[in-house]
């Protein structure tokens, strides 16, 4: 549900929290983007940065030069004078995936613990189209849902200490790509050849909020031509 009026969460002196709603879907994360756009646009004077999640956004302000008060007061006024068709359009990004292998060493335990085939775990991620909710973990870490309901999946019980970069994985009813080599949880069922973070480059990440995704199947082949 979308709250009437935002929820305000002190994060100490120079940081609070704007809660927008009280569960994960695409039209409160909606409204978080359009707040974070416009904010981006016309940031207020005193604030740092903006950090948006699923249903709220986080505002850093120095406290010398602003207050938690005066912000709330622009922050409600700037929710009640949004105008969604300013919102640009969100890209739909199409991600080539290795399933399975070296590559998505979880993919058969996904299979077994559904009762079907690899081969069906794959047509099911590649037959979806799924909404980036935020960026976050690491740099150009992107929170995608839903995974359709024959997909939804727990975390691995023992998280791995090193998870390949471009690894794709899924996670309760989430699908997400580690954009650089880390530790991790979820259960990798393939990997992508596509870099999701350059530091070099602006915007460095590949995926944004809001943008759509749809992932297809390559093999090694493939990818060592995507690769070169």
């Amino acid at each position: 549900m979308i709250y009437n009026d935002p929820e305000y969460r002190i994060m100490g002196d120079g940081a609070f929290l704007v809660e927008l709603g009280d569960e994960i879907g695409v039209e409160v994360n909606k409204k978080v983007r359009e707040l974070f756009v416009a904010l981006k646009a016309d940031p207020f004077e005193g604030v740092v940065e903006t950090i948006p999640s699923y249903r709220s956004l986080l505002l850093i302000f120095n406290p010398l030069e602003t207050t938690f008060s005066l912000l709330q007061e622009k922050i409600q006024h700037l929710l009640n004078t949004l105008d969604p068709s300013q919102l640009p359009e969100p890209k739909t990004v199409e991600i080539p995936v290795v399933y399975g292998g070296h590559h998505g060493p979880d993919l058969e335990w996904v299979a077994r613990y559904h009762k079907i085939t690899p081969e069906e775990v794959i047509r099911r991620h590649t037959a979806h189209t799924y909404h980036v909710y935020m960026i976050g973990f690491m740099p150009g870490f992107p929170y995608m849902g839903e995974l359709p309901e024959g997909l939804v999946t727990p975390r691995r019980e023992t998280p791995r200490t090193v998870v390949p970069k471009g690894s794709v994985a899924l996670a309760l009813g989430q699908t997400g790509i580690y954009s650089t080599q880390s530790p991790g949880g979820w259960q990798v069922i393939g990997r992508t050849p596509l870099n999701l973070f350059d530091a070099a480059k602006w915007p460095p990440a590949l995926l944004e909020m809001g943008d759509q995704v749809r992932f297809f199947a390559i093999n090694e082949e493939e990818m060592r031509e995507w690769q070169q």
